[in-house]
């Protein structure tokens, strides 16, 4: 009997070393696990150059607008943002502005101001908007609003680019 409680014994003090050396290694783990830093976000661009061939429809979804307001009025950029994006445009950022506006209260400011996404931004605000062709901070097309500002417009649900063209479109989610 002494030589199978001898068997006995060794397999049990084995078993229990082998779940001592199991549970070490899984306490481990489990720490380091823990303790890891979270992931830091990726960060996004504003905006990725969207590229458009002759005869393609360019929709507000395209286009990334920062609005800025030229007003004494509070909270006029953010009002006209909020339109903008109900509109579908993609919404990039919003602030204030000492630059003036016309007798209109509105002015677009691009880099491409015979671009197709100028003038689907323009046909928002009306006809008499004028399109200023200047670059920003921001990347997008830029819209400043001032005092006499009549606010959003319903406009056209797309354009044709006559040319090839190029436009800041928000990211791919």
């Amino acid at each position: 009997m002494s030589h199978v409680d001898g068997k006995a014994r060794t397999r049990s003090a084995v078993t229990l070393t082998v779940l001592a050396v199991l549970f070490v290694i899984g306490v481990a783990w489990a720490w380091s696990t823990v303790t890891e830093p979270f992931p830091e976000p990726e960060e996004q661009p504003a905006c990725v150059e969207s590229s458009f061939a002759a005869g393609d429809r360019i929709t507000p979804g395209n286009v990334l607008v920062n609005v800025l307001n030229a007003s004494k009025t509070e909270g006029l950029a953010g009002e006209t943002m909020d339109a903008l994006v109900r509109k579908g445009f993609a919404e990039g950022t919003e602030g204030n502005t000492a630059a003036s506006t016309t007798d209109r209260g509105v002015v677009i400011w691009t880099t491409d101001p015979d671009g197709p996404a100028a003038a689907l931004l323009k046909s928002y605000f009306g006809p008499g908007t004028e399109i200023v062709e200047q670059a920003t901070a921001e990347p997008g097309i830029t819209v400043v609003v001032g005092e006499g500002f009549p606010g959003v417009k319903d406009g056209k649900k797309g354009v044709k680019a006559k040319d090839d063209s190029s436009v800041c479109s928000p990211p791919a989610v």
